[in-house]
C-alpha cells in the first residue's frame, strides 16, 4: 500500500501510521526486534571444529572454575592435553552451543557411546548385565551468565536426541554430591543414581614422625 494511503487508513482506524524511516536512519520496528533479539538470543548448535578447541578450553575453564574449586576429582578434563587429544579420539561427539550471528559459546556438551581413555572409570560389565546401551554424558557445561534460561535443557536435550538416534537406552553421567546445582538440575529430568560410589575420608591425628624420648628402666642385676 502507497504511504500516503497508509496514513489515511491509520486516520480512519483512529491510530498513528508508521513515518517512512529517513535515509539512514534506524527502523522503529527493526530496533523493537533487535532488543527482543538481543533479550531472547538464538542459540545455534554444532559439532566442534580443530580450530574451536582453544576458546573450547577456555570456556571450559570458566565455566567450571567455582565448581573445582569445591570438588574433590576435577569436574573437567584435567589437562588441556587431555581435551586436544579427545578430538582425536573415535566414538566422541563434541557438540557447541553458539548464539547465532556470533562466536559466543554459551553451552557444550561432550559424549562417547564407549567408555573414553584407558583410565576410564565406567565397568562396561555393569551395563552389559542389565542390558544397557549407555551414551556417556563427559561433559555438560552452561556459561555463567546463561545458566537459567534454558540452555542446559537445550544440550541435555540434544544429547538425549543422539541417545534416540543411536539406540542408546540410558544416559549416563558421573556428578560430585556437593555440585548442589547440577544434582539440582538432573534430578528434576528423571535422573536417578546409579551406584553408591562415595569418596570416604577419616581425619587423621596428627603425629610427630619420631617418638618421644623414652627414659630406659635400670638394667636387671
Amino acid at each position: 500500500m502507497p504511504a500516503r494511503a497508509s496514513e489515511r487508513a491509520a486516520r480512519a482506524r483512529g491510530t498513528a501510521a508508521p513515518e517512512p524511516a529517513e535515509a539512514g536512519s534506524a527502523n522503529p520496528a527493526g530496533a523493537t526486534s533487535t532488543a527482543s533479539d538481543a533479550a531472547h538470543p538464538l542459540v545455534k548448535v554444532r559439532r566442534v571444529h580443530r580450530r574451536d578447541l582453544n576458546r573450547v578450553w577456555e570456556f571450559l575453564k570458566l565455566t567450571f572454575r567455582d565448581v573445582n574449586r569445591e570438588t574433590v576429582e576435577w569436574q573437567r578434563p584435567r589437562t588441556k592435553q587431555r581435551f586436544l587429544e579427545t578430538y582425536e579420539e573415535d566414538g566422541i561427539e563434541q557438540i557447541v552451543f553458539e548464539i547465532e550471528g556470533s562466536s559466543e559459546i554459551v553451552g557444550y556438551a561432550e559424549c562417547a557411546f564407549e567408555p573414553a581413555g584407558s583410565d576410564s572409570w565406567i565397568n562396561v560389565r555393569y551395563f552389559e548385565k542389565r542390558d544397557m546401551r549407555p551414551l556417556f554424558l563427559e561433559e555438560l557445561a552452561v556459561h555463567p551468565r546463561f545458566q537459567g534460561t534454558g540452555v542446559g535443557s537445550f544440550v541435555l536435550e540434544q544429547v538425549e536426541h543422539l541417545a534416540r538416534v543411536r539406540a542408546c537406552t540410558h544416559l549416563v553421567l558421573e556428578v560430585a554430591e556437593n555440585n548442589d546445582n547440577a544434582l539440582k538440575f538432573y534430578r528434576k529430568r528423571s535422573f536417578y543414581k546409579l551406584d553408591a560410589a562415595i569418596f570416604l575420608a577419616k581425619k587423621v591425628i596428627a603425629e610427630d614422625e619420631l617418638l618421644p624420648p623414652r627414659r630406659l628402666r635400670p638394667k636387671p642385676r
